[in-house]
């Protein structure tokens, strides 16, 4: 800014110089006389010069003006050192750095609420009042170009994408200390934690259960088909779905999303948590949305049992091995039989878009998308009360998902 000021002031002075030297009468007599050098100067010289002068000044004074002025308001939008972070873009670490350790006390073990795949989470209270989750890149981790890969992807990612349901990213740090994403802190944690705690289980009821899981289909459904171009987060997992005070889900941790090239094969080295990895990824490698689908269809069914549904996936592969397990049999006794009418009824939608999406095929299952709309359908009474039906009948039905805008009724 400073130079594109500076500049027409020198350019003001070279044309003032170069109108006082030019404009003169190229005839002008200068005579010696006894009494001292005279000089000729024409009248109208006399008068448009000290015009010029004046016109130049004041421009000059303009400018001047203008530059400090550029320069305080440009010192007044600086973010103070105790300024709110959260409120940073492409945070660079220079801003606030001290508030971050002074509030993790130098990342200490208290602060620490959780362990990622590549990194510690933290909870930190900023001097502003707000609560901040810092996901720190371990020191040994940072030098592992796989690690600081990931991390970066996840900058990438999270700073391009707006979804209600995907985490949000505030900023990050690339200190030459420590490296860290910070997010909007989720009092709740992980899906999975929660469902493992008894007393959040028992908080945690159907209907609650039910919003999460929709939560995490329309953010699959926007990563899927809203972005630039489609989003595969490769690792969707109970550990990888957060939930704030009012059990909201956010789907979270980037790392090791993929962004589709539509001219490519798009295959990749295997990544996931296990036990939801999709099982065509063993032997394909290609990435595609359906590996997401597949990860999807397992949170879904761990939600409504309230632990991972290991023994059900295993029997798939045979579904008439399902025909006499009934769907209140697998649903999480922790809490009471759902009493409800609607919540019966969402529950067998819910169950059967799970099974659907746990299709062997992954051409078959439905497209997020897809999911979203039979969420927004409109549903029918079941046929038959909630503990008569079983699992086979729900594999039946989710065969169907997709070739209808209702809910056939079990």
């Amino acid at each position: 800014m400073a130079s594109s000021l500076t500049n027409p002031i020198i350019l003001g002075v070279s044309i003032l110089v170069y109108f006082a030297t030019t404009t003169a009468d190229p005839c002008i007599n200068f005579s010696n006389t006894n009494r001292g050098n005279n000089i000729n100067i024409p009248l109208y010289l006399k008068i448009y010069l000290p015009i010029v002068i004046f016109s130049t000044f004041s421009i000059l004074c303009c400018l001047l003006f203008l530059r400090l002025k550029v320069k305080n308001n440009c010192a007044d939008e600086q973010p103070t050192k105790n300024g709110d972070i959260c409120s940073i873009w492409n945070y660079d670490g220079k801003i606030a750095y001290e508030d971050i350790i002074a509030a993790t006390e130098d990342f200490d073990s208290r602060h620490c609420i959780g362990v990622g795949g590549y990194g510690s989470v933290y909870r930190a209270q900023l001097p502003c009042g707000k609560v901040i989750a810092l996901k720190k890149l371990h020191r040994l981790e940072a030098e592992n170009p796989a690690f600081d890969k990931s991390f970066r992807n996840e900058i990438k990612f999270l700073t391009e994408i707006r979804h209600r349901n995907i985490v949000k990213l505030h900023g990050f740090c690339l200190h030459r200390r420590s490296m860290f994403l910070i997010y909007e802190y989720m009092e709740k944690g992980s899906l999975f934690d929660n469902l493992r705690d008894e007393v959040e289980a028992l908080e945690m009821d159907w209907t609650k259960r039910i919003e999460i899981i929709k939560g995490m289909a329309h953010a699959l459904s926007y990563l899927h088909n809203d972005c630039t171009l489609p989003i595969v987060h490769r690792d969707i997992s109970s550990n990888n779905v957060l939930l704030n005070s009012n059990f909201e889900a956010f789907v979270a941790d980037f790392g090791t999303a993929r962004m589709l090239d539509l001219d490519s094969s798009n295959y990749t080295i295997l990544v996931g948590t296990c036990g939801y990895i999709a099982p065509e990824l063993a032997y394909t490698m290609a990435v595609t949305e359906n590996c997401d689908v597949y990860s999807f269809g397992v949170v879904a069914l761990e939600t409504l049992m309230g632990k991972h549904p290991e023994e059900v996936l295993s029997c798939l592969s045979s579904p008439t091995s399902l025909v006499n397990m009934k769907l209140i049999d697998v649903l999480d006794s922790r809490l009471p039989p759902p009493t409800s009418q609607l919540v019966a009824q969402n529950l067998v939608q819910v169950a059967k878009l799970a099974f659907a999406c746990l299709n062997k095929q992954a051409k078959s299952r439905p497209t997020m998308k897809e999911v979203c709309k039979e969420f927004l359908s409109r549903q029918t009474s079941l046929s038959v009360p909630l503990r008569m039906i079983s699992l086979f009948e729900l594999v039946m039905q989710g065969m169907h998902v997709g070739e209808s805008s209702e809910i056939c009724p079990v």
